[in-house]
């Protein structure tokens, strides 16, 4: 928990700060910045150009079409592993990338929220190296990044941007830990931008039991601050057929319905065992002992029958905190919300329930005056079909568009 501006050393500014920035629908423009291509250990570097060449970027005609379409903003996130990793005019030529990129979302009138996110994934700029805790190996490296981020942007504006230090942290809920290392952080953008909009999250992989446990004062009395937090429950259906979850039932999990009402258990159990008997590769012992967990965590999801009021009552907690310490709910951003769709060889939600999830998640943030950003642009929860460059039409209606691509 914070107790005041000294835990964070930061002072009050001298003069009034101004307001946050001011949010409404957003996009997250994953995988710009992202899918890199590091080499094994023991090497801890990257092939050049870092970012793979295959990857799914935005043009000016996307973010134009975005910008007409009813979004106002576009959340950015940037794998930090290779400014970290290259020096020179190697790292020189990366961060006029990225000035190159916040100009054009600018240039098509949408405001940008540049997110670090350091990816679990990999074996050395990982989330454990980089803030774990202030006295993780790459945490002083990590934190000037932050603030050369920080500059970089104010030197933008700052009008119509703002820096989010860090994405997920894996820090238990309310975790001292986790205070001390966003204060640290906060402090050097602070330092380097004072007048630019930060996004401060909760631990707990930034869900909201980790935003309910952070107390805001001192962040927000350092200057315009935002709060974040992301939204994918339940994981049962967002998350069905995910090939990179830890748990081995998300890999079979197929139709299992939006909300539970619109299927039946029986038919969810009889998509998981059919796709189980094509996955040969797994021993029928494996299958077996997995599919009895799956069946198990099905039934838990019917009889909760989940639909708009889950989401409203998980919604409702974020509400309550942003009322309980004085801030206005539109200072507070789902900065991440989605499910996963079927297409490409991945087997997962079906296009209807998929498109009724999240407008239901869509419907629910707005009524409770919250600022949103769905996941993503590309890619299987994607918005944006990466060879015509048009838009899932269901999708776009489901995010209230006015214009559906």
């Amino acid at each position: 928990m914070l107790a005041g501006g000294a835990a964070l050393g930061v002072a009050r500014p001298a003069e009034a700060a101004p307001p946050p920035l001011s949010l409404r629908r957003g996009l997250n423009l994953w995988p710009w910045f992202s899918l890199t291509r590091e080499f094994p250990p023991p090497r801890t570097d990257y092939g050049w150009p870092p970012f793979q060449p295959g990857r799914s970027v935005p043009t000016a005609g996307d973010l134009s079409r975005l910008a007409g379409s009813g979004f106002d903003f576009v959340r950015l996130p940037v794998d930090p592993g290779p400014f970290l990793a290259f020096t020179g005019a190697r790292r020189d030529l990366l961060l006029a990338q990225l000035d190159d990129a916040v100009a054009s979302v600018r240039d098509a009138g949408l405001s940008l929220v540049l997110n670090v996110q350091a990816n679990g994934a990999t074996h050395h700029f990982t989330p454990g190296n980089l803030y774990d805790g202030t006295s993780s190996p790459l945490f002083p490296r990590y934190r000037d990044l932050v603030a050369e981020f920080a500059r970089r942007l104010d030197r933008h504006g700052p009008d119509g941007l703002a820096l989010e230090p860090v994405n997920e942290p894996p820090q238990a809920c309310g975790a001292a830990r986790w205070t001390e290392v966003q204060g640290e952080l906060m402090t050097a953008a602070r330092g380097a931008a004072p007048r630019l909009t930060l996004v401060a999250t909760g631990a707990c992989g930034g869900l909201i039991d980790g935003l309910v446990a952070l107390d805001p004062a001192a962040l927000r009395a350092a200057g315009p601050t935002l709060f974040t937090f992301h939204f994918y429950e339940p994981y049962l259906f967002t998350h069905q057929g995910a090939p990179w979850m830890r748990e081995p039932v998300y890999r079979a999990l197929n139709g299992v319905p939006w909300p539970s009402s619109a299927g039946t258990l029986d038919g969810t159990l009889a998509a998981v065992r059919a796709r189980m008997a094509a996955d040969t590769a797994a021993p029928s012992a494996d299958r077996d002992a997995v599919y009895r967990v799956t069946e198990a965590k099905l039934r838990e999801y019917f009889e909760a029958r989940p639909d708009r009021g889950f989401v409203d009552h998980a919604l409702s907690a974020v509400r309550a905190w942003a009322d309980r310490c004085g801030i206005p709910p539109a200072h507070v951003v789902m900065g991440e919300f989605g499910a996963l769709g079927s297409g490409d060889g991945m087997v997962a939600a079906a296009a209807d329930d998929r498109a009724r999830y999240i407008e239901d998640v869509r419907r629910s943030a707005e009524g409770f005056g919250l600022p949103w950003a769905m996941w993503t642009a590309f890619g299987p929860m994607g918005l944006i079909d990466p060879a015509s460059r048009a838009f899932d039409r269901p999708i776009a209606r489901a995010l209230g568009l006015s214009r559906p691509g």
